[in-house]
């Protein structure tokens, strides 16, 4: 190459997608989505139809159909409108990148899971897009991670779940800890987030990670 040549792009960064099904708790997505872009990923992201409800439901918002501009939507309700890039797919578009096993990726992330989600993937049934991309990732071998949330679990639920498992799906429950010492809402979610994140070796949530004790069973047993 002459050392006058222009340098060529660096390619982009391996996507990872990021799925939101109609179960409570959006900002479990929002705050991943937060958190990836200001770390400078590369996301697809596509919200199921059930998603439009769940927005009006819990913050009277109204999502907008047009993948554009619902990809602005999103930057705006992350509060990161500039770092990382972010492409959204309308949920009926099965003929979009992320539904083919030749479209590469870091694997799929679904949050938060519902049990409708849950039970079609458990089955191999694409009746939109963002089920047909989980169900790529499970054929082509990639990390699929879901973060079910709902509660109690019925006899159902369990197996479904078990049945991903059983095909390597990573199943992180919406269930936060305490030994970071939270104070807000969002310390909690973040743990979930940075949990569910930890599945991809992806690191960019501040969290205080558990550092253990220094005190022993044995002494703590003799108080």
């Amino acid at each position: 190459m002459s050392p006058h040549s222009p340098i060529p792009p660096l390619p982009h960064p391996t996507p990872l997608i990021l799925g939101v099904s109609g179960a409570s708790g959006l900002i479990y997505a929002v705050r991943a989505l937060k958190y990836l872009l200001a770390a400078d990923y590369t996301i697809e992201l596509v919200a199921s139809k059930a998603t439009y409800q769940v927005w009006q439901a819990e913050q009277q918002i109204t999502m907008p159909g047009d993948p554009q501009k619902q990809s602005q939507f999103w930057r705006e309700q992350a509060g990161e409108t500039e770092k990382g890039e972010l492409t959204c797919h309308a949920w009926q578009n099965v003929g979009a990148a992320i539904a083919s096993g030749s479209f590469r990726t870091q694997g799929m992330l679904v949050m938060p899971c519902s049990m409708s989600t849950a039970a079609k993937l458990a089955v191999g049934l694409s009746s939109d897009l963002l089920e047909r991309a989980a169900d790529v990732q499970l054929k082509e071998g990639r990390k699929l991670v879901i973060v079910p949330r709902e509660t109690p679990l019925s006899v159902i639920h369990l197996r479904n779940l078990t049945t991903l498992a059983e095909a390597g799906v990573r199943i992180v429950p919406a269930i936060p800890a305490w030994y970071h010492h939270p104070q807000t809402i969002e310390d909690l979610v973040d743990f979930v987030v940075a949990r569910a994140l930890d599945q991809f070796a992806i690191d960019c949530v501040p969290l205080n990670r558990w550092q253990g004790t220094s005190t022993s069973l044995s002494d703590r047993s003799k108080g």
